[in-house]
C-alpha cells in the first residue's frame, strides 16, 4: 500500500470538512451533503482496488491445493 494514498485521503477529508462548514454556515445544507457524498465516492474509488487486492490475497491464502 502506497503512503501517498493516505495523504490524498487526508487532504480530501480536510478540504471537504472546510467546504462543508462554509456551506452550512451560509445556509446551503443540501450542497454540503452533496459535497460530502462526492468526497466519499472519490475516496472509495481510490480505496476499492486495494480492498479487491486484499480479498484476492486472502482467497489465494486459503485456497486448498
Amino acid at each position: 500500500m502506497d503512503v501517498n494514498i493516505i495523504f490524498r485521503i487526508a487532504a480530501v477529508g480536510i478540504l471537504v470538512t472546510i467546504l462543508v462548514q462554509l456551506l452550512k454556515h451560509s445556509g446551503r445544507e443540501e450542497q454540503a451533503f452533496l459535497l460530502t457524498l462526492a468526497g466519499l465516492i472519490l475516496v472509495l474509488s481510490w480505496v476499492i482496488p486495494y480492498i479487491y487486492d486484499l480479498f484476492e490475497s486472502v482467497q489465494t491464502l486459503f485456497t486448498i491445493s
